[in-house]
């Protein structure tokens, strides 16, 4: 099996370059980056057939704004989310440093905690 996705459009063969999803409710047809993974619903389309596609009547396309290539992580995301790992792995540390009293003096709502899980009273109550 090839690594690279090719065009859905019968008979072509080209690499595809965009992702075409239909959002039926609205009436609009999404072209867009090529998404990273294969979804049944989408259609994958050539450079080519990208830039000739036409809607029905009444139907409005919105094209994405392509990225001049594939999306890079920087060294400044890779440790925002470091850090963001390591705040949600220490929740009892963040309770503890709010004045020493636990979590339910803190949100009157909170009934109960269980890891990362809180149980909320009703505003009823």
């Amino acid at each position: 099996m090839s690594p690279v996705r090719r065009c859905s459009r019968t008979a072509c063969g080209r690499p595809a370059v965009a992702t075409l999803t239909y959002v039926y409710a609205d009436s609009t047809a999404v072209l867009g980056p090529l998404a990273t993974y294969a979804e049944p619903h989408c259609y994958d389309l050539c450079a080519e057939h990208s830039e000739r596609l036409t809607a029905p009547r009444g139907w409005e396309v919105v094209r994405l704004a392509d990225s001049s290539g594939p999306a890079r992580h920087s060294s400044d995301d890779l440790e925002a989310l470091a850090n963001a790992v390591r705040e949600a792995a220490r929740p009892q540390e963040r309770a503890a440093g709010a004045g020493g009293s636990g979590a339910r003096s803190a949100d009157p709502m909170e009934v109960a905690r269980r890891g990362h899980l809180r149980v909320l009273r009703s505003p009823d109550n």
